[in-house]
């Protein structure tokens, strides 16, 4: 027993932020124990229905799994290109428009111009809204978009590296970091350029069958689970791309030892671009599905998310793609669960405390070491 308690007071000692946090826990977790049994003993307790919470987690699993995807693309860029790209917030934003301008011209050609229906915008009576898609009365047309999302954002992906990166492929990772913000605001500007500047809806309503199924007491849409079979068939995907295909042993290579695998005959420039596509691809998917979720689109939201998706990475540890899949849902998850005791104005501050306390318990993040599967 003295042993123990000697070896519990050397942790406290050595790592007293791990002290606070186990702490910190345990307090919101017997406290969120207490509101669901209804208890209050002065701050601790209070009211909170077991609806609630599911239907708080629910949400945060389909946001964190959109993060999570989006994620994907910055991890394989860092791990192969050693650098974090700005621009990838508004590889996201190019996604989103780029493919519900398809989806748009799929679900209203005919009635409204092509014109307005390409650049998401309103025309005559008919506005975003009323032509928008759904994916329970024209799933075509979200399928379309969601491929055309993806495939866009690839050519773009590629286009910047060709005038920003390839060029400067042997400077430092500072440099291109620089060049990648430099990207990120021609890219925006560009969108809102084409799109407007003003935020509008996009997805149709379908009152009557809106909701998909009910299971365990949560309401979960048919746009929630479009896009949880989506972000997950994606992830699939990418991990059968990593694991079980040439490419995906060169990628691997390329992210824990760049000069072997260079040495060892990798076509080297062929998987950076293999890497700009699949992650710039993911990124605008991520975009799209997106703002399936959320119902409404503007030209900057992608740049708004990417400080979520940086939390994520860090959080599951830069550079490898799994880890960015499970900081994103750890991130999805405290941004909508946090609403439990604070207001969903500060949401986003608790995502970002979680990512800050990673960085100082384990700075390696949860899958810890650079590499990109």
């Amino acid at each position: 027993m003295e042993t123990t308690d000697s070896s519990v007071l050397d942790t406290a000692r050595a790592k007293p932020g791990l002290l606070f946090v186990v702490a910190l826990g345990g307090l919101l977790l017997v406290d969120l124990l207490a509101m669901l049994a209804g208890v209050s003993l002065g701050p601790i307790g209070g009211s909170l229905s077991l609806g609630r919470l599911r239907s708080n987690l629910w949400s945060g699993i389909v946001i964190g799994l959109v993060i999570g995807l989006a994620g994907i693309g910055l991890s394989m860029t860092y791990s192969i290109l050693s650098f974090a790209n700005f621009s990838h917030g508004d590889l996201v934003s190019t996604g989103a428009f780029t493919g519900w301008g398809v989806a748009f011209l799929i679900a209203g050609f005919g009635d409204v111009p092509v014109r307005a229906l390409l650049t998401v915008r309103d025309a005559g009576n008919a506005s975003p809204a009323d032509i928008g898609a759904h994916i329970l009365t024209t799933p075509g047309a979200i399928l379309v978009g969601l491929i055309a999302s993806f495939a866009f954002t690839a050519l773009i992906a590629i286009a910047l590296d060709r005038a920003f990166y390839k060029p400067m492929r042997d400077r430092d990772g500072i440099a291109l970091l620089i060049a990648s913000i430099g990207a990120a605001l021609v890219v925006r500007y560009l969108i809102q350029f084409v799109y407007g500047a003003d935020r509008r809806g996009v997805t149709a309503t379908v009152e009557a069958s809106n909701l998909a199924f009910d299971p365990l007491g949560i309401a979960v849409n048919a746009h929630e689970l479009t896009i949880v079979v989506s972000a997950v068939a994606l992830m699939l995907a990418m991990h059968f791309v990593l694991q079980h295909t040439k490419l995906g042993t060169a990628m691997r290579a390329m992210a824990d030892n760049k000069d072997l695998a260079l040495i060892t005959g990798i076509p080297t420039e062929r998987v950076v671009t293999a890497t700009w596509i699949l992650g710039g691809g993911l990124a605008g998917a991520s975009g799209y599905l997106y703002v399936l979720l959320r119902g409404t689109i503007q030209f900057d939201f992608g740049w708004l998310l990417l400080l979520l998706i940086f939390a994520a990475v860090i959080l599951g540890g830069i550079g490898s793609v799994y880890g960015a899949i499970a900081g994103g849902l750890v991130i999805g998850i405290v941004f909508t669960t946090s609403t439990i005791w604070i207001s969903s104005d500060f949401n986003q501050a608790a995502a970002f405390a979680v990512m800050i306390l990673m960085l100082l318990l384990r700075p390696e993040g949860l899958f810890g070491g650079v590499t990109t599967a």
